[in-house]
């Protein structure tokens, strides 16, 4: 198989499935993970339909150590040569504050956000380490970079995703391996609807009175942190509508 790799976690909605959309685009073949199997062999119909790529779908929760370990390590051969990874898989649930918080609501938050990104950046690594060559790109947030009130754990888990990709891109330097952190604000996808666990009114209220991000606005610049010469890596960016100032502030 021809071609360049990418591996999305997380592909089923969101910034996941428009990056799935956005690098079959470009040429890539794909493996595409996530819970939901119906959604994953949609995406994978439809991308292999559109495009003149291979679409490897593989169905496991990021949380689950052993299920990710096991899924990744099913790839074959001429699917570990990931030139790209894309640590997607993500979410935000409830806003309250720290002493009301549910932690069931923090568990899932930190188990998926942080350690889902660092079981399966364990798996992929060795095998661009094996070829010196590859890039990771960890999805954060804006609210890496500044706290809201109610924020709390879902801040810290970004912020970890934050420190997580400078240690990374530290770690790899020798094999040439590039890491890249992008912080969207505001983007309408489910986001919003899951962190609110269905209450499409309050999910919809987030994004009234400005025009947020797309799930295909961030696709695009992940796209873009990929097709730069070898010699270039965007380490950090932050990515924003132009009516956020940052996590915080927004201009209705």
């Amino acid at each position: 198989m021809q071609g360049k790799i990418a591996l999305i976690t997380g592909a089923t909605a969101g910034f996941g499935e428009a990056c799935a959309t956005a690098f079959a685009a470009a040429g890539y073949h794909l493996v595409i993970t996530g819970r939901r199997e119906e959604r994953l062999r949609e995406l994978q119909q439809q991308l292999e339909q559109a495009h003149a790529v291979k679409v490897k779908p593989l169905v496991f929760d990021v949380r689950n150590r052993k299920a990710t370990e096991q899924a990744l390590g099913s790839l074959e051969e001429h699917w570990r040569q990931v030139d790209v990874l894309i640590n997607n898989a993500g979410l935000a649930l409830d806003l309250s504050p720290v002493d009301e918080g549910d932690p069931d609501d923090w568990d899932t938050m930190l188990d998926t956000n942080v350690k889902g990104l660092l079981y399966v950046s364990r798996a992929v690594m060795p095998w661009m380490k094996a070829r010196k060559q590859g890039q990771i790109v960890n999805i954060g947030s804006t609210a890496a970079k500044t706290v809201y009130a109610k924020g709390n754990v879902y801040c810290a888990s970004k912020a970890a995703v934050d420190a997580l990709t400078q240690g990374m891109r530290i770690d790899l330097l020798p094999w040439n391996i590039k890491v890249t952190a992008i912080h969207p604000g505001a983007a309408e996808t489910e986001f919003s609807l899951v962190r609110f666990k269905g209450d499409e009114a309050r999910a919809k209220d987030v994004y009234k009175g400005f025009t947020p991000l797309s799930a295909k606005d961030v696709a695009d610049v992940a796209l873009y942190c990929c097709s730069l010469p070898p010699h270039v890596c965007i380490n950090d960016l932050v990515l924003t509508p132009t009516a956020q100032a940052n996590a915080y502030y927004i201009q209705r």
